[in-house]
């Protein structure tokens, strides 16, 4: 139970780890294929004896790369997905900007209700995102429109799309999470970044540096 936990935990860095290295290894890939056949051109110009062999390796390379037409959109596809899993990480973690200077000036029990009152804003926004957008992948699926660039290998715009209403269903299981523990007195608000102690914490680190 304590694994599962853990891997619910990290749930969002699990996959954007793995998205990350994903866009990595295919732009590294294609980059690496674009200029390695040159280097087996000007190896055959300068080696006649074994040009016929070198070059036969160079158009080999200069083809594969040519081939790969589809890693732009399949970066691009990844990117998306790596922006609605950022999301919910972000909620999760308490990383999106949050601006509570005036809230902090309010009794606790005041904060506990804008905390409740604001969550509960985040999962409706969130629930209609959800509803929305999977109504739109229901679109996409039956129409069955190939992705492009992608297409040719069976992917489906739905396939690259299905992140979102996937993204915003996270997003609002981060933001029940925090209802939870606000109702349970764990916590107050959202958990959202202290802006005015972030400012005052790095002005201070500021006039510390020029001492």
């Amino acid at each position: 139970m304590n694994a599962l936990r853990r891997v619910w935990d990290h749930f969002e860095e699990g996959f954007i780890a793995f998205l990350l290295a994903a866009m990595t290894l295919v732009t590294f890939v294609y980059v690496i294929l674009n200029n390695l056949y040159t280097l087996f051109y000007d190896l055959g110009d300068k080696f006649e004896g074994a040009s016929e062999f070198l070059f036969a390796i160079g158009d080999f390379i200069i083809g594969l790369a040519q081939s790969m037409t589809w890693s732009t959109a399949l970066t691009k596809a990844l990117f998306g997905w790596l922006i609605f899993f950022g999301l919910a990480y972000g909620v999760r973690t308490a990383g999106h900007i949050g601006v509570d200077a005036l809230v902090k000036l309010a009794s606790r029990p005041v904060q506990r209700v804008i905390g409740l009152i604001a969550c509960l804003i985040c999962l409706g926004y969130a629930a209609l995102l959800t509803i929305a957008s999977f109504e739109w992948i229901q679109t996409l699926f039956i129409a069955n429109i190939g992705a492009e660039d992608l297409g040719h290998i069976g992917v489906k715009q739905w396939h690259i799309g299905m992140i979102v209403p996937i993204g915003f269903a996270l997003v609002f299981i981060r933001f029940a999470e925090i209802l939870v523990r606000i109702l349970r007195n764990q916590q107050t608000g959202l958990g959202l970044a202290d802006e005015a102690a972030e400012a005052a914490k790095l002005g201070g680190d500021q006039e510390e540096l020029h001492k």
